[in-house]
């Protein structure tokens, strides 16, 4: 395997040293091909997110099909603007100068996808990747065993693979693939990987983007209008259930509210439950026993187990998991401490809305904070005084549909950023070209240095007109003296 994985390698090299994925035509010609595979394919990857995750067709094609020809489409619009060097100002002392800034790709790039969205978390970088004009090998999520199937099988028939190529396996083979040089590496899932993606990268002095998570929080303020609670409450319940059934990094993990609001936000929040996510079908399952067994156990911790206020009932054999509100946990029990990744909500009280600010700013950095306010001071005072990936008012989730806005984490929940022109830049080199004519020069004797040789080049570097007018008119008399 080994063996093979180096030849993979090699190969994608080649292909790139070779110039092919550098043209235009090719990239546009590969994102056309991934386009036709999401429309041709629908069905088959309907078909395998419903085996992985038991998610629904609508839900598939709202989160991962659609929102990939979104980002295509995208791409194809813009190409050959993000493609084209990037003219940039010079000081006039510098005359006579032009300067640039060149994207170029970076080479060889290895993706490692998550399992939550296996089609969508395999795909959205690589149409960056692809976009900058690079070579790239994808490894798929094994814990999403038919995607990775369906990405194995497929992509191979749509692009050029020996510029693209899918490598299916456990940690073994992530270990192995870690072992081989490449130019970027790319990685969406834990931060416990993530620090052995980091560790692997230093050995070859790689350049890592890892987009992680964290626990999101929701701040839920006092709303006055009944219209705007009712449209909070669909969307934090959409954000938390809707979505994965939790199992997201973009979905909220908490809520942050003001101790007299909580038993009517408790009360919303379970007929929201009752109205929309009842049965099992509507929720996606968690994925493995494993992951249902970690939140088994967050639940049925005795001091957590207490503050269970809707929901908790749990079912092995179909990996289910009943929409669960939890009041006031413990801070320091796991449910707390760790990212929750499923349908558990805890909801931690406050005396005022204004003390979310403080108890935010004594943990980790999210990936997202998200505020369910019209109060413009309260969310002037998220923005400056607190940390976090994004900020997102009033919504939940959509954020991550924007191609205009740099999607990723700060601090714990990771670094680097994509989507649209975003991940195009993620995978190029910003490289400085600058041109020079050799119309003028001017002879200018460094040594012996004086005090009037330094007053001329404070001047020059003062003031771009006059020092510009001083170096023709004064560089000859300085020099020579």
């Amino acid at each position: 395997m080994a063996m093979d994985l180096e030849r993979v390698v090699e190969q994608a090299r080649e292909t790139f040293e070779s110039g092919g994925t550098r043209s235009y035509f090719w990239r546009r010609s590969q994102l056309r091909a991934l386009k036709d595979l999401l429309h041709e394919k629908e069905a088959a990857i309907c078909e395998a997110l419903k085996l992985d995750l038991g998610k629904h067709r609508v839900e598939a094609y709202r989160d991962e099909i659609g929102f990939l020809i979104k980002s295509v489409d995208h791409a194809l619009q813009n190409l050959k603007k993000w493609m084209k060097p990037e003219k940039v100002s010079v000081p006039l002392v510098a005359f006579p100068t032009t300067s640039e800034v060149v994207l170029e790709p970076l080479g060889v790039v290895l993706i490692f996808a998550s399992w939550n969205f296996p089609i969508g978390l395999s795909l959205e970088p690589l149409i960056g990747a692809i976009s900058a004009g690079n070579s790239v090998v994808l490894k798929p999520s094994e814990l999403a065993s038919a995607s990775s199937k369906f990405l194995a099988t497929n992509l191979p028939k749509y692009l050029d693979n020996k510029a693209v190529s899918v490598i299916e396996g456990g940690p073994l083979v992530g270990q192995q693939l870690l072992e081989q040089k490449w130019d970027k590496i790319f990685f969406t899932g834990s931060a416990r990987i993530g620090r052995i993606i980091m560790t692997a990268a230093a050995k070859h002095l790689t350049p890592v983007c890892l987009e992680l998570g964290g626990k999101c929080p929701a701040i839920i303020d006092s709303l006055s209008r009944s219209r705007d609670v009712k449209v909070a409450i669909n969307r934090v319940a959409g954000a938390k259930w809707g979505f994965c059934s939790g199992q997201a990094c973009i979905a909220i993990d908490y809520l942050l509210v003001e101790e007299k609001y909580a038993p009517f936000l408790v009360d919303l929040l379970k007929e929201k439950i009752k109205n929309c996510y009842m049965r099992p079908a509507d929720l996606t399952r968690i994925v493995n026993k494993q992951h249902f067994q970690r939140l088994r156990e967050m639940i049925e911790d005795p001091l957590v187990a207490d503050t269970v206020v809707h929901g908790g009932s749990l079912d092995q054999e179909s990996l289910y998991i009943e929409p669960t509100i939890l009041l006031d946990p413990p801070l320091d029990s796991e449910v707390m401490k760790e990212e929750i990744f499923g349908p558990l909500l805890p909801i931690i009280t406050l005396k005022k809305i204004g003390d979310s600010i403080e108890f935010l700013k004594g943990r980790p950095k999210p990936l997202v904070i998200y505020a369910f306010t019209n109060d413009e001071k309260l969310k002037k005072r998220i923005i400056e005084e607190t940390s976090s990936g994004a900020v997102t008012f009033n919504d939940a989730v959509i954020q991550f549909a924007l191609d205009t806005l740099p999607f990723g984490g700060t601090g714990e929940s990771g670094f680097g950023k994509y989507h649209g022109r975003f991940s195009f830049d993620q995978f190029s080199h910003r490289k400085a070209v600058m041109r020079r004519s050799f119309c003028l020069e001017f002879s200018f004797r460094y040594p012996p240095w004086n005090e009037r040789k330094l007053q001329f080049l404070r001047y020059i570097y003062s003031f771009n007109y006059v020092g510009l007018l001083l170096l023709f008119l004064g560089l000859k008399r300085c020099s020579s003296t």
